[in-house]
């Protein structure tokens, strides 16, 4: 009889494990979605703390920049920087440089041997041969 009563406690402690581990597997899904939820806002936030930082960054320059836009030598700069104005009485010189190099020309070895009658597709067709050769 011994035997038997000690058989009976192990199945009493296996089904108390069994039902303690039932608990917590419930409870464990029942706290996971608004754990979930919790973590996800709060990367939110912080995404939105970050997004609202930068923000107030972008609108102090650009108040800065107003206050630059209101004074008007800094419009006169910009008028002749910007659109090449000049004051009465005034001569403009633009310099530019006219020194061309054979990269800046446009024409690849390829589209110059092409000739000009042809239609675009065997145009196409022909420099795509002479780029895989």
């Amino acid at each position: 009889m011994a035997r038997r009563q000690l058989r009976f406690r192990r199945r009493r402690t296996s089904n108390r494990v069994l039902a303690l581990t039932a608990i917590l597997f419930v409870l464990a899904l029942t706290i996971a979605p608004p754990v979930k939820h919790y973590f996800t806002q709060r990367a939110q936030i912080s995404a939105l703390k970050s997004q609202l930082s930068a923000d107030n960054v972008a609108l102090q320059k650009a108040r800065e920049e107003l206050l630059l836009w209101q004074d008007p030598e800094y419009i006169k700069s910009q008028a002749r920087e910007r659109l090449h104005f000049v004051l009465p009485g005034e001569r403009q010189y633009i310099v530019t440089d006219d020194s061309t190099t054979d990269s800046n020309n446009g024409s690849t070895k390829i589209a110059s041997a092409l000739t000009d009658g042809q239609p675009w597709y065997a145009r196409l067709i022909a420099s795509i041969s002479e780029t895989g050769n």
